[in-house]
This record gives C-alpha cells, structure tokens and sequence, in this order.
C-alpha cells in the first residue's frame, strides 16, 4: 500500500467525525446534536481567539494541530462519555486513544507527527497542550449554553462539572466567565 492510498484510508476514517454525535449531548436528549468533527472546530476557533487574547509566545501552528487532531481517535473509538470513563482502569482511553492513532497515521508521512502533538495535548505538557485544553472544555460549555438556550435543560448537568478543569489561562477564565453570564442572562441556571 502506497503512502497516498494509506492517507486517502486516513482521510475517510477521520471523515466519520463529521457524522458521530457527540454521546454527551445524546446522553442528554439533544436532538440532533454537534458532531465531533463539529467540536474539533469549535475547539480550533476557540485555540485561535486565545493565542490573540494571551500575552504569551506560543507556537500558534502546533496548537492550532493539536485542536484539530485532539479528537481524532474517536472516528475509531467513539466519543466515550465521561460518566463511562470513571469505570475504566485509569489511562485505559488514553492507551486506546494513543493506539488507534498511531494506527491511523502508520506509513501516513504528513501524518508523522501527529501521535507526538496528541500525546503532548493529552499529557497536558506544554503551554500549547494547556491552551487547547482550556478551548475544549470552553467549547463544551458554550455548546451546553446554547443548548440550554434551545430547551434542553438536561445539559445544565455540564455547568456542575466546571469546578473539574483547572483553567490555565486568565484568558480562558474570562471567556469562561463571560459565557457564563451569557446563560444567566438567558435565565438559565
């Protein structure tokens, strides 16, 4: 196998990103939910607006990659909620995770770095790491904003779990803030 015909398989599998629900969401009754393909998004354009909002040299390139492909394995794996996950043996989705994308970018050469950004993004090692995790978890607030917004008030369950993440970034902590008082003011709670 050639390495086009390996990322023409790594392009149509990631493709499946773009039609999975995020199970959160779906957990949640949402109808129709975000994809995961639609978070990655929402997590790029979030990592985007920070590294303008910080006052600290980041590698915009590298973190921009790690937005991108931070949900990667779950065009494999799926997207295990969290309620799941704290029956696992600790680091058990972080291993699946790790190798299915090692598989998924084997003999894949523009691919090559991609285990290396993921695993620097999931062990939260760099400030590049920090900031895309504060966009992920920014981005699933704002979803469980705007669909409470729409009815859905089974997602205020999201708004109890914002105690969990350590914010890196003042930044984060003020676009945390500010969409929070965006749901109050929608008279959600």
């Amino acid at each position: 196998m050639t390495p086009t015909d390996r990322t023409v398989d790594l392009l149509l599998l990631a493709a499946r990103l773009k039609r999975l629900q995020r199970t959160g969401w779906v957990m949640s009754s949402v109808a129709n939910p975000e994809t995961i393909a639609a978070h990655s998004y929402g997590t790029a354009l979030i990592t985007l607006l920070l590294l303008d909002l910080i006052d600290e040299p980041l590698d915009r390139a590298k973190a921009l990659a790690m937005a991108v492909i931070h949900d990667l394995p779950e065009a494999v794996l799926g997207d295990v909620p969290t309620p799941a996950t704290r029956h696992m043996p600790q680091g058990c989705k972080a291993a699946a995770e790790a190798g299915i994308l090692g598989d998924m970018c084997e003999d894949v050469p523009a691919a090559a770095n991609w285990c290396e950004l993921w695993e620097e993004f999931a062990a939260r090692k760099t400030r590049e790491a920090l900031l895309v995790n504060d966009a992920d978890k920014l981005d699933m607030f704002l979803q469980a904003t705007i669909y409470g917004n729409n009815g859905h008030s089974e997602t205020a369950r999201f708004w109890g779990q914002v105690d969990h993440y350590p914010w890196t970034f003042a930044a984060s902590q003020e676009l945390l803030e500010g969409i929070g008082m965006r749901r109050r003011g929608m008279g959600l709670t």
